[in-house]
């Protein structure tokens, strides 16, 4: 038979064998992440170090223009629509019915000043001056026969009577009575006179007709409407002007020009028949007020005989005709001119140096269009201004000139004309 102690033997090995497998089972993966760990120390200690390169900083290529300095003479731009400067309606100041009317009355039709353009029939009114002028034979009579009366009665007070003659005795008060009648009788034949010489309608200024309204043989009552007319003699056109246009023309609010010199001269131009039409004519005053719809200041120019001297070219400008109209501003000396691409927000400017670099500088800017921009200050005779397009600009920046664009429009190089819009 087996012992107790050599059962006990038999048992002790294989109890070690499992414990072992244990310790194995859980040390073996952090055996393996410790020698890993190493693993990754000894590589990094022996790695390569790689190799740096530095890239060279290239140029942005640029387009360029150099400044140009001159005087320049600023215009502005704006539109209105022409209208007569005096027009009225032809109005009747009597009734009755027409027997005549001009037949240059009509749409159109030209008159003279003087010219009898309607006549109202008149019989009626010549009635009314007989009967009128037969009251003031009456009242002139009535007159004369008190005048007798009262010598008549100062003679018979000086033969019979006493004292001083009242005036009722001298017969004043009605010698008084009627010297009011015959001045009423007069002042009616003067209305009776004035009426009938209202039946003839006189032009009164020498002008054009815009509307008919009456036919002969149509009766008319008082203040009826017969037509609208205007004057041929000057022609006007109502201008808006900004608060920058009236800064570029050197005009104010309220302004009147006193004499021929003081008025500003303007071209009016229109398409006429499918030709450009053009007038000369002259700024002569503006409004007292700003208009609060529109928040700017209208300015009147007027055109002396647009019907005659002036239509230039054999066209009248008539009313109701809308213009473009191009307005002489101020003279400014010594300004600076670049193309328009060159300017930068409101006031900046690329400048390339001589080291092709870029700098930035800040300009007052008096006037631009879609080609050029007019400076004050901020740029020097001879420097060179990017054109092209650039992102994230700043001082220092390398350029490279891939283009000198000295050209400038025609319109800049005659610094005389300069425009502010399109």
């Amino acid at each position: 038979m087996q012992s107790a102690d050599d059962i006990s033997m038999r048992k002790k090995p294989h109890g070690f064998k499992l414990i072992m497998g244990r310790v194995l089972f859980f040390a073996a993966p952090i055996l393996i992440l410790i020698a890993s760990l190493i693993g990754l120390g000894v590589m990094s200690v022996f790695k390569q170090e790689p190799e740096k390169t530095v890239d060279p900083v290239r140029a942005l290529p640029v387009l360029i223009s150099d400044v140009r300095q001159g005087n320049v003479n600023l215009t502005v731009t704006t539109q209105g629509e022409a209208q007569a400067l005096t027009q009225n309606n032809v109005i009747a100041q009597v009734s009755g019915q027409i027997t005549y009317m001009s037949p240059n009355f009509i749409p159109g039709g030209a008159f003279k000043k003087g010219d009898v353009i309607f006549e109202i029939d008149p019989k009626q009114y010549e009635l009314q001056v007989v009967q009128a002028r037969a009251n003031v034979a009456q009242a002139r009579t009535a007159l004369l026969r008190e005048e007798s009366e009262a010598a008549i009665a100062a003679k018979d007070w000086e033969e019979i009577g006493e004292g001083a003659p009242s005036e009722l005795t001298l017969r004043k008060p009605q010698m008084a009575e009627a010297a009011a009648r015959l001045e009423a009788a007069n002042a009616g034949l003067s209305e009776a006179e004035l009426q009938l010489e209202r039946t003839r309608i006189h032009a009164p200024f020498s002008g054009r007709v815009m509307e008919k309204r009456v036919d002969p043989g149509e009766y008319v009552n008082v203040t009826g409407n017969l037509g609208r007319i205007y004057a041929d003699n000057v022609m006007q056109v109502r201008l808006p002007l900004t608060n920058e246009d009236l800064a570029r023309t050197g005009l104010d609010i309220g302004f009147i020009a006193d004499t021929q010199n003081a008025a500003v001269p303007v071209t009016l131009s229109a398409n006429v028949a499918g030709k450009i039409r053009r007038w000369q004519g002259h700024i002569r005053r503006t409004d007292s007020a700003i208009d609060s719809r529109s928040r700017t200041v209208f300015a009147y120019a007027e055109i002396n005989d647009p019907f005659g001297k002036g239509a230039l070219d054999g066209t009248p400008l008539v009313p109701g005709l809308f213009v473009n109209a191009e307005i002489k501003g101020q003279n400014l000396d010594d300004m600076f001119i670049i193309p328009r691409s060159a300017l930068r927000g409101d006031n900046q400017v690329y400048v390339a140096g001589p080291d092709e670099t870029l700098t930035i500088k800040n300009v007052h800017v008096i006037d631009s269009d879609r080609d050029r921009a007019i400076l004050s200050s901020g740029l020097a005779t001879g420097e060179r201004v990017i054109t092209s397009p650039i992102r994230g600009a700043f001082n220092g920046m390398k350029i490279e000139v891939v283009k000198d664009e000295t050209a400038i429009p025609a319109a800049v190089n005659d610094v005389s004309e300069v425009a502010n819009k399109p």
